[in-house]
């Protein structure tokens, strides 16, 4: 059931749309004025007809009273807003940030979208691409360089990206927040992109965008919000594609650290938060919302409290595996998919083959010996290259085999699988974690951990990405003239587009390793669900 100030939002929002679509036309031509929730904003009109639009608000600043509650509904401003800046980065750990190539301005007042379109026209109805950035729930910011949507915009598509609550602000859980929201907490960040997604339904059309034909698309911890976000009631028809870039969520929840765990259960999200308001010094939530956000995000960590979505049974009713499996999901076509050497971000230096399966042993248990065996590892050089294939099948590679699974015997709609294999450095074992943003926005990496000199093999796999990824949001189907036909995946012969030195549809590299971790995680669902 929405809230009294829920509807209220959408009322007037609705209000709004139409007058939006005729102030297209009537403005934009000349200084790039359009009229949304909340007032007039006026961005900037480039010479080639792109037009920009940073730093709109889709919701109140979640400060003061409002911090760790649902979004409210945007204020209205007098007179012109300029939007022809970013807003300022969530609130988060700076040091990371840096590496990730975050603009350095942070603030908890951080819920704004921006919008690229090349559209002349309300009536143009392009399609809409909804960008959910990365960074582990921790780090991130819609204003990073790499997601910068203009060469992706130039293909023919309305391009939008969004920032939403990380870390402790976004995500705490608490019994007293619990009380407020009708006996759930946590998960403010998802209720951010839920937000942004309402209002890119009701505004969008006034940017040439089409509000029936909307993609979300994310990659790493944006991928995840794509899997909660296909799974959640509250996001039923606010998108009619998915895109998930090195992500999923298919294990059950429970503590951060657990084997493939990626959410947490409401317990023991609440559990750590209680834990984590004594850490602060406080001793309730009305404290704590007097306190810099500065503070709270330094005394969290990674894997901490507030660091991951939860399974509340309302926005996030539960473990997507079961819900997939009874058919309790927002069906729409997905093109999902991870990078061949995604652990590299995460593990590093050599391993022995003797400590190749003594780690292993000491995360995975009674399953451990055959898993290991599916792993080469007689000598120093296979154990460390096995370690990371393990981990990143663990973390990444299963989710994708597992949803792509999911969607195509459950779901009414085509599910797309690639392997991105494209490695600049040929000394590489592969393609690092995010290693692909950069090509699915065009857009060479200018800063952070993804620094480097593109060459021209580069820009052909650009070409060749991001013109897959528009056509999936124009039809549900990535494949167009002058690219190699992608076929939707099955699970009885796995196959996926293959993204290397050549391009073109392949077996799924891992898929022989993939029955061994399913019967692991099988395990693990039962374990959880005989649990109090």
């Amino acid at each position: 059931m929405k809230s009294d100030s829920s509807t209220a939002f959408q009322s007037g929002l609705l209000a709004l749309l139409a007058f939006g679509a005729i102030a297209w036309e009537a403005d934009a031509a000349t200084d790039g004025q359009l009229r949304v929730t909340g007032g007039i904003i006026e961005g900037k009109v480039m010479e080639d007809g792109m037009r920009v639009f940073k730093g709109i608000p889709f919701a109140a600043p979640p400060t003061g009273e409002l911090r760790w509650k649902a979004p409210q509904a945007v204020l209205p401003w007098e007179g012109i807003r300029q939007a022809k800046d970013f807003g300022p980065a969530p609130e988060q750990g700076r040091a990371l940030a840096a590496l990730l190539g975050v603009p350095n301005r942070f603030n908890e007042d951080c819920l704004h979208l921006n919008v690229w379109t090349k559209a002349s026209a309300a009536s143009d109805k392009l399609p809409v691409m909804v960008w959910i950035y990365g960074g582990a729930f921790m780090n991130g910011s819609s204003s990073t360089p790499l997601y910068d949507g203009t060469r992706l915009a130039s293909k023919g598509a309305v391009i939008v990206t969004i920032n939403y609550r990380i870390g402790p602000l976004g995500f705490l859980a608490h019994p007293e927040l619990g009380k407020e929201a009708g006996g759930v907490s946590g998960n403010y960040g998802i209720l951010d992109q839920i937000a942004a997604l309402r209002w890119v339904k009701e505004n969008i059309a006034s940017f040439g965008g089409d509000p029936g034909c909307i993609t979300i698309f994310g990659e790493s911890a944006g991928a995840f919000s794509v899997a909660y976000l296909a799974s959640s009631p509250l996001a039923k028809g606010l998108f009619h594609r998915a895109i998930a870039q090195s992500g999923g969520s298919f294990a059950p929840g429970g503590k951060l650290g657990e084997s493939g765990t990626m959410s947490k259960t409401l317990q023991a999200a609440e559990a750590e938060g209680q834990a984590f308001l004594k850490k602060l010094g406080v001793g309730s939530i009305a404290e704590a919302r007097s306190l810099p956000a500065k503070k709270i995000v330094a005394t969290s960590s990674s894997g901490g409290p507030g660091t991951a979505p939860v399974f509340d049974g309302k926005i996030l009713p539960g473990d997507l595996h079961g819900l997939y499996q009874r058919g309790r999901f927002n069906d729409t076509p997905i093109l999902i998919g991870n990078n061949s050497d995604e652990a590299a971000m995460f593990i590093f230096g050599s391993v022995s083959p003797a400590d190749f399966v003594k780690q292993a042993r000491e995360r995975l248990g009674d399953s451990a010996d055959g898993i290991v065996a599916l792993y080469p590892h007689s000598s120093r050089a296979e154990a460390t290259l096995s370690r990371k294939q393990l981990v990143a099948d663990a973390a990444f590679s299963w989710h994708t085999w597992t949803w792509a699974g999911l969607q195509a015997t459950k779901g009414k709609n085509d599910a797309y699988v690639y392997y991105f294999d494209h490695r600049p450095d040929p000394e590489s074992d592969g393609a690092n974690h995010a290693a692909e943003i950069a090509y699915v926005f065009a857009n060479p990496p200018a800063s952070g951990i993804f620094s480097k000199t593109p060459q021209s093999e580069d820009q052909a796999t650009a070409e060749t990405l991001s013109s897959y990824w528009v056509n999936f949001a124009k039809h549900g189907n990535p494949n167009g003239d002058g690219l190699p036909e992608w076929f939707p995946f099955t699970k009885s012969a796995p196959r996926a587009m293959l993204f290397g030195t050549e391009t073109g549809m392949g077996s799924l590299p891992y898929a022989k390793r993939m029955r061994a971790w399913d019967s692991f995680f099988a395990g693990k669902r039962e374990e959880a669900s005989s649990k109090p």
